[in-house]
């Protein structure tokens, strides 16, 4: 799922791609891991890359509606069928993470699921998810990240810099999200760090971390 500075985004080759592979994503255990990323969430939220509404199903009833951002053209289309299917509202736009097009203040709570390892301007991304929260607000966070072995992190690294990118809608797999959200002001209050799948050899995108961060109270942080 991606995002970008500019207002047009379209990776159709990569979205189609995501399209075919997301029902098997689903049975390789990305489904259960949404259950537990969106489990208790209440109120109004602001999905940021919300690709083909993966996680659309998974929101449960006490949420009273769901903003969702997505600026390639085909995923956003197949988000807005997802959308039509499930009871809680959901409304699907146009937007990109640095650029979220929302009030400050203005949610309850943000989800950010396999998007910010995508996004050209992570602190802006995060800086925005910041700013549409109310104080306090949750970040529900489901991202592959840098892995914490050295040879696996090195394979990342030059994946990164090279050809993954290209072919995986603008995905740099070896990104610190914890620091990133960390730096942004975010507080951790859980986090799991899991491998999907898990296998004898570990893919390159397969480290992962889900959990929950707060938004600051306060505008100092």
């Amino acid at each position: 799922m991606s995002s970008d500075t500019s207002d047009k985004v379209s990776h159709p080759l990569f979205a189609r791609f995501y399209a075919w592979a997301s029902p098997r994503m689903e049975r390789a255990g990305y489904g259960e891991r949404r259950d537990q990323l969106l489990a208790g969430l209440a109120g109004r939220v602001i999905e940021v890359g919300a690709g083909n509404g993966m996680n659309f199903a998974h929101y449960p009833p006490e949420v009273a509606g769901v903003v969702a951002v997505e600026p390639e053209p085909r995923l956003r289309e197949l988000a807005e069928a997802e959308a039509a299917k499930v009871p809680v509202p959901i409304d699907v736009m146009d937007g990109v993470a640095d650029r979220l097009p929302a009030d400050d203040d203005s949610f309850d709570a943000a989800v950010a699921s396999l998007v910010l390892c995508s996004v050209p301007d992570v602190p802006g991304a995060l800086a925005e998810i910041r700013r549409v929260l109310r104080p306090g607000g949750q970040l529900r966070f489901f991202e592959h990240v840098r892995a914490d072995t050295p040879g696996l992190a090195r394979v990342q690294r030059i994946l990164g810099a090279t050809v993954w990118p290209v072919f995986v809608g603008g995905c740099h797999p070896d990104r610190d999200t914890r620091a990133a959200m960390e730096g942004a002001g975010f507080t951790i209050e859980r986090i799991d760090e899991l491998r999907i799948p898990e296998t004898r050899i570990p893919a390159p995108a397969s480290p992962h971390i889900l959990g929950v961060a707060t938004a600051p109270t306060g505008p100092e942080g």
